[in-house]
This record gives structure tokens, sequence and C-alpha cells, in this order.
């Protein structure tokens, strides 16, 4: 005698029925997409920490750096000023100090970054004109960074010159 497995008749086709039932299938797709958010929910709140603060912009393929520099400028300006002169003073003020090279350093000062900040100053600008909220490079060759700190101080002494950067030409 040969055994056969217990199978209830119809099971197959009742289950099939009820899968490819359209109100049935629209709660397994509000599920599955309702599981799937939840689970994807903590990265990208990770994400966003990493990438926070202003003007967290990237750099496109094959832009100079220079121009990625008046870009990081002229976000900074347009989200944390006014300042005197708009955007167009404050790459003016940058290109005059660095070319527009974050990496810039003066060869006969302790001048260093897009702005030309005195080395023994930084460290204290750094921690009065950002938020460490926004997780930003602390060095001053950091051209994000180095705008960041420079448009805040000229906001908070009310033009460049009284933040240290005469117009001369700008």
């Amino acid at each position: 005698m040969t055994r056969r497995a217990c199978v209830q008749p119809g099971l197959d086709a009742g289950v099939r029925s009820l899968l490819t039932s359209g109100a049935v299938r629209s709660r397994l797709v509000i599920t599955v997409l309702l599981a799937t958010l939840a689970l994807s929910l903590p990265s990208l709140v990770s994400g966003a920490t990493r990438a926070s603060g202003p003007c967290h912009l990237k750099r496109w393929t094959n832009e100079s750096i220079r121009h990625f520099s008046r870009r990081e400028i002229r976000c900074t300006v347009e989200t944390l000023g006014p300042v005197k002169g708009g955007a167009d003073r404050a790459i003016c003020i940058a290109d005059r100090e660095s070319n527009l090279l974050p990496g810039a350093q003066n060869p006969v000062g302790p001048y260093d970054g897009l702005y030309q900040h005195l080395e023994s100053s930084w460290d204290g600008r750094f921690a009065k004109y950002t938020d460490s909220a926004w997780s930003l490079d602390p060095s001053p060759f950091n051209g994000r960074t180095n705008a960041i700190v420079t448009i805040q101080m000229v906001v908070a002494f009310g033009t460049w010159k009284s933040a240290g950067w005469p117009r001369k030409g700008c």
C-alpha cells in the first residue's frame, strides 16, 4: 500500500485565488512597502546627520576647484547672509586672498585657506562661528568650512572691513 500525503483538496487553488485577489494583494503591497520604509528609516536619518549643515555641495565631474569654491561661497552667502556686496563681493575677496584655492597658504605669513585666516585665530573662530551639529571639517583648508566661518564673521561684525577683510578693489 502506498501512502499519499494528506493534502486538503483545493488548498493550492484557494491560496492562489486569495493571493490574486485585488484587496489582499493591495494590503500585501502596502505592508511590504511600510516594512521596507521602516527598515530604511534609520539609515536615511543617519545619512542626513552626516551631511548636515549649510551648503554641503558635491563637486561636479571635471569642475575646477576655483569654480567649486565660487559655488560654495555663493551658497554660503545665500544661506547665512546677507553680507554687504553679496556673493559677488565675497567671491572677489576670496579670489584676491587665495585665488579661490582652499589649500592656499600665504608665503609671507601664517594665513590659510580661501579667506587667509590667521593660523593662531582659526580654532577660536571655528568654535565661535560654526555649529557642532553641522559636522564640518575643522581645517581652514576646507573651502566649505572656511567660507562658513568667514561669512558668519562678516554677518556678526556687519562689514567686511570690520571683520578683517578690507574691500581693496572688491
